[in-house]
């Protein structure tokens, strides 16, 4: 698979709409199963702020160049992983591959040119690192993301509609990841990884979602006695404690390639707003 763009220039509309018809496709095959599955990652601000009705001077969020499912460990427990696979298969999805042409069994595709799913899972009681891969079945496995169990927790339920990946008219319920737990998972990945993309992510979040920031710290705020959570909040403060520091330095560089000091102050005061009102309460 090819490596992820590191600006705005290299998300092209008709490949974020092609995640977005492919997201509803699998909904349609999953059907019962979704309950158990969430998504997470980059198509998330897309769907959770309203792209129609931005504020002026607000560009739509670049969208993805692929979907991040989370599975509920719970799956496993009860072996539903077996039929979310065989549903998989029958829906045409197949392991994708890496650059050296080796099934990769936690990404899947599916059409051509391929729009692919990773999927994701946080095992029980595990040390495993983040990053690794978790066996499902034979030709199937899931990356280990820390904090997924916090989506499960903090979720929001959007409709989407339109065509499906193979030119199907249709609409289904999507269970999304909430503002607060996308805060979590994206402070956690940008640590992890240092992805331009990801401080992107976190920057159009809390920039445009709801009527602010204090949405998201509403969200965020009940998830704070979770150590994934603590473990963020110390990551937002190192990595955007100035505009110098990598989160900030990462917006501009996504955004435009080079540095802005507009947009790196942008990102501190975002963040540090956040910081603030976890802090006091929100006021209360």
């Amino acid at each position: 698979m090819a490596e992820k763009p590191r600006t705005a220039a290299g998300y092209a509309p008709e490949q974020v709409a092609r995640v977005k018809s492919k997201c509803l496709y699998l909904a349609t095959k999953l059907g019962d199963l979704m309950p158990e599955l969430v998504v997470v990652g980059g198509l998330v601000p897309s769907l959770l702020i309203d792209q129609k009705n931005l504020t002026e001077n607000v560009a739509p969020h670049v969208g993805t160049m692929d979907l991040d499912l989370g599975l509920a460990f719970a799956l496993v427990g009860e072996q539903r992983y077996q039929e979310v696979a065989e549903r998989m298969r029958n829906a045409k999805f197949s392991p994708d591959e890496n650059e050296d042409g080796k099934p990769t069994r936690q990404r899947w595709r599916i059409s051509d040119p391929p729009v692919t799913v990773d999927f994701l899972i946080e095992p029980e009681n595990t040390e495993a690192k983040p990053g690794s891969v978790f066996s499902l079945t034979k030709d199937w496995a899931a990356t280990i993301a820390p904090g997924l169990h916090l989506a499960f927790k903090n979720n929001q339920t959007v409709t989407l509609s339109g065509q499906t990946i193979v030119g199907e008219t249709t609409e289904r319920d999507i269970r999304l990841c909430g503002a607060g737990a996308f805060v979590v998972l994206k402070a956690l990945a940008f640590h992890i990884r240092g992805e331009n993309k990801d401080a992107y992510d976190l920057f159009y979040l809390l920039r445009n979602f709801g009527r602010g920031v204090s949405d998201v710290a509403a969200q965020l705020r009940p998830l704070l006695p979770d150590a994934s959570a603590v473990t963020a909040l110390e990551y937002l403060r190192t990595d955007f404690k100035d505009s110098e520091t990598i989160g900030p330095s990462r917006v501009a560089e996504f955004l435009y390639g080079r540095p802005d000091a507009n947009i790196q102050a942008d990102a501190v005061g975002f963040v540090r707003q956040l910081l603030n009102e976890i802090v006091s309460g929100g006021g209360k």
